[in-house]
């Protein structure tokens, strides 16, 4: 990702290559450090206060400082950058809150409109961590790239039981008939802030919503399924351990009224 902005708390906007973190920030030394990645659409981060506040409680569960004047920076950040499109990442460490604005992946829409496709893969518990979006991702990595050695864009973890949990960095939807189907909670899935947008904007679309705990082959009868996250915000499933699903329609409607958010 190309950076265009960077800001620090405390020193404000800085040069995208100057040196930000400590060398002995137990970021480095140890992972331990929050993050969230919000999207800018129309020069606006979306969601900023419920990113914001998902930091914080990320950071108090691994006992970092509790962020100050997260949105302010985040806002500092987006001014310097100018963008209209493109994408906040917020950092906070136990020295440091840096705001960065990038440019969004490239082929985002071209992924859209064809789909996604997935494997699975069994998951432990994330135990202690579960809730909270750390910056240890070295697992959801390994997971992507399985999927790609296999011919797919994503993985989709299962617990127990063939139990459906999450993708490696989005939530997982369904539909059958007017429900909306999702892991609920207390399945130990992230608090996605895109999946809470998509709970409230699934009645403006003619939806109920479920959550639950389900299993794979529920996931799999269903008429079409999506994940939900910052960046790719709504994106098409067509395809899971290469059982194919049905073309979504739910997903262009609710992808529709998530661009219209940036106008409310």
């Amino acid at each position: 990702m190309t950076l265009l902005a960077a800001a620090v708390a405390g020193r404000g906007v800085v040069d995208t290559g100057a040196p930000v973190f400590f060398a002995d920030d137990e970021a480095l030394l140890r992972g331990a450090a929050a993050f969230e990645t919000v999207r800018v659409r129309g020069g606006r981060a979306l969601f900023l206060r419920d990113h914001a506040e998902r930091l914080e409680r990320s950071a108090r569960a691994l006992r970092l400082p509790a962020p100050v004047g997260v949105e302010a920076l985040a806002r500092e950040a987006l001014a310097a950058a100018g963008c209209e499109e493109g994408v906040v990442r917020l950092f906070a460490t136990s020295a440091t809150l840096l705001a960065t604005v990038g440019e969004l992946p490239p082929g985002l829409e071209a992924m859209r409109r064809r789909g996604i496709a997935m494997i699975t893969i069994r998951s432990h518990d994330a135990g202690l961590l579960t809730g909270v979006k750390a910056t240890s991702y070295a697992t959801a990595l390994a997971a992507i790239a399985e999927a790609e050695r296999r011919g797919a864009d994503d993985a989709l973890y299962l617990g127990a039981g063939e139990r459906v949990l999450e993708a490696t960095m989005s939530n997982i939807w369904w539909r059958d008939g007017d429900v909306l189907s999702t892991p609920s909670l207390a399945t130990g899935v992230l608090p996605g802030v895109t999946r809470a947008a998509v709970a409230r904007l699934a009645a403006r679309a003619g939806y109920r919503v479920r959550e639950g705990s389900f299993t794979l082959p529920v996931l799999l009868r269903a008429e079409e399924a999506f994940t939900s996250s910052a960046v790719r915000e709504i994106m098409p499933v067509i395809a899971i351990d290469a059982r194919e699903l049905p073309r979504p329609l739910a997903a262009a409607r609710l992808q529709a009224l998530l661009e219209q958010a940036a106008d409310e």
